[in-house]
This record gives C-alpha cells, sequence and structure tokens, in this order.
C-alpha cells in the first residue's frame, strides 16, 4: 500500500467516524476551526527590497545610542586616519620632486641604477 492510497483510506475512516460524533461535539470542532482559522497568521506578499528594509528598520531599533555613537566615532577615526596618511604621502613626494626639480643633476643621473636608492634614503633624512 503505497502512501496516497494510505491517507485516501485514512480520510474515509476518519469522515465515517465523524458521522457517528454527538451534535454537541460537532459544534464545538466546528467553533474550534473558527477559532483557529482566524488566529491563523495571513501571508503576505511582499517585493524582496520591502523585506530588506524590514529587516534594516528591525536591526536598527534594537540598537542603543552608546553603539551608533560608537559607530560613528570608529567611522571618523577611520577616515581622519586615511586622509592624514595620504597627506603624508603627499607631502613626501613633494619633498622629494621640489628637490629634484632644483638640484642641478645631469640627465644621466635620473637613468642611474642606484639613483632610486639614493632617492629613498635622502627622504628618510
Amino acid at each position: 500500500m503505497n502512501e496516497l492510497h494510505f491517507a485516501y483510506k485514512l480520510r474515509q475512516y476518519l469522515n465515517r467516524g465523524l458521522h457517528e460524533l454527538p451534535p454537541t461535539t460537532l459544534d464545538r470542532l466546528a467553533s474550534a476551526r473558527r477559532q483557529a482559522i482566524a488566529r491563523q497568521k495571513v501571508v503576505v506578499r511582499r517585493s524582496a527590497l520591502a523585506t530588506a528594509g524590514d529587516f534594516v528598520q528591525h536591526q536598527v531599533e534594537g540598537l542603543h545610542l552608546r553603539q551608533v555613537l560608537l559607530a560613528l566615532l570608529l567611522a571618523l577615526g577611520v577616515a581622519t586616519y586615511t586622509y592624514w596618511s595620504a597627506d603624508e604621502s603627499i607631502a613626501e613626494i613633494e619633498a622629494i620632486d621640489s628637490a629634484l626639480l632644483a638640484d642641478d643633476l645631469p640627465i644621466a643621473a635620473y637613468t642611474d641604477r642606484g639613483f632610486a636608492a639614493w632617492l629613498k634614503s635622502s627622504a628618510s633624512q
């Protein structure tokens, strides 16, 4: 006997037993069924973006002001460090360029292999 046939036989047996129940029991079962249907959650179709927005809103509601301020402070610190690091790098390159432009080096010095090492050592001083 396969599952479908078993389910069919079980349904027939339960339906036969239903006719033998007293009317008060049938009324209580009908009332319980109506209550269960009234409490049943209704499936609402939403787009994926609405679901993502709902998730973000749920996560933001759980945050405390202290956590938000800490995250903003961390982001500000990272942005400040990035700006400072880029500024230092630009200043270093500017110093090397101005030294090269002000110096009276022959063109052959720029193609010398040791020139890059000399530039690094003079930039660190």
